[in-house]
Order: structure tokens, then C-alpha cells, then sequence
């Protein structure tokens, strides 16, 4: 069993800003499988599927971010998903725009979705996927930056890196996380 979480804020005002880039994720990975996230229940949106004889759990929080640990924990309880089994896929400013790097366990680096979860998960040793969002190149509060949308010369790198990061959760469905680790990171 294999459970994506995609983190980001619900709503049509947060839908293409750089802390939604985990939702942006999920549903790329979604539509190109031809899946719905029909379901709604445990404060988000899922579905459940089949790949290959492994099942994928695929979760969207609808908390907002600095509550998701609410919805996934639930969520975890009531499909019996070990902690080992859960991708968390999430926006870091401490990455250039467009990088993704992928982890095994870790601390919340100041993400207070990533901080939530280890709350609720009581700890740190889940697996992670980080798209880079960069940092603001003028002064403002990272507040306002992560929820404004990508600028023009950032969203071609975005773009690609989100299509990367589909790959990598792709390959982590059916390969060891260390070898995707090994391919993805390489780049």
C-alpha cells in the first residue's frame, strides 16, 4: 500500500499559489491516470486505486495547510497505512524554484503543514517530496510570497519540475523509495 499526500490550501483563491504546488501535484497525477479524487471524507479529498496489485491512496487535505496532520491522520487510522507507506509532497522556499529532492525523514525546516503532521503523527520518519519554490528576491513576508502565484519566468521551471515530481511518485509505487531517491535526486 502506498499513500501521496499533496499538501496545499482549499479554494479557488489559493489554487495556483506556490504553497499549493502539492495539490498542483496530486491532480497532474491524477488526470494523467485518468483518476478522480471523488471521495470526501476525513477533512479532504482521496481516492483509491489500484496499480499494478499495489493499492495507492491519494489525499488532498481540505485543513488548510497548517492543519493537515488533521485530515491525515484519520486517514491513516481508518485504511490501517503504516508510516512507512506515506509520501507527503509539499512546497520548500529553501529549494530553487523547480528542484525537487526527496527524503526519507526530517525535520519541518519552518513548514507548518510538515510541523502539523509530525504533531499528529508523533513523528518525523515519513517520506517527503519537496518542489522548490525559492525564496522572495525582494523583501516581503514569506507569508505573502508563498500564497501568491509562480511569476512568468518561474512557471516553465515549475511547469517541468511538476511533471518531475509525477515521475518520482510514479516510480515510487513500484520501485523501493532508495532508488527513487537515487534517480530523482540526481538531477
Amino acid at each position: 500500500m502506498k499513500c501521496i499526500v499533496g499538501l496545499g490550501n482549499p479554494g479557488k483563491k489559493y489554487e495556483q499559489t506556490r504553497h499549493n504546488v502539492g495539490f498542483m501535484i496530486i491532480d497532474e497525477l491524477v488526470k494523467q491516470n485518468g483518476w478522480s479524487l471523488g471521495q470526501e471524507k476525513f477533512r479532504g479529498f482521496y481516492t483509491v486505486e489500484h496499480v499494478r496489485g499495489e493499492k495507492v491512496l491519494l489525499l488532498k487535505p481540505q485543513t488548510y495547510m497548517n492543519l493537515s496532520g488533521e485530515s491525515l491522520r484519520p486517514f491513516m487510522d481508518y485504511y490501517e497505512i503504516d508510516v512507512e507507506d506515506v509520501l507527503v509532497v509539499y512546497d520548500d522556499l529553501d529549494l530553487p524554484p523547480g528542484k525537487i529532492r526527496l527524503r526519507k525523514k526530517g525535520g519541518h525546516g519552518g513548514h507548518n503543514g510538515i510541523r502539523n503532521i509530525i504533531d499528529h503523527l508523533g513523528t518525523k520518519e515519513f517520506k517527503r517530496l519537496r518542489i522548490g519554490v525559492g525564496r522572495p528576491s525582494v523583501p516581503m513576508p514569506v507569508v505573502d510570497y508563498v500564497l501568491h502565484s509562480f511569476d512568468k519566468e518561474q512557471e516553465e521551471s515549475m511547469n517541468e519540475s511538476i511533471q518531475q515530481a509525477v515521475k518520482a511518485c510514479e516510480a515510487w509505487i513500484e520501485k523501493p523509495f532508495n532508488e527513487v531517491m537515487n534517480e530523482f535526486n540526481a538531477s
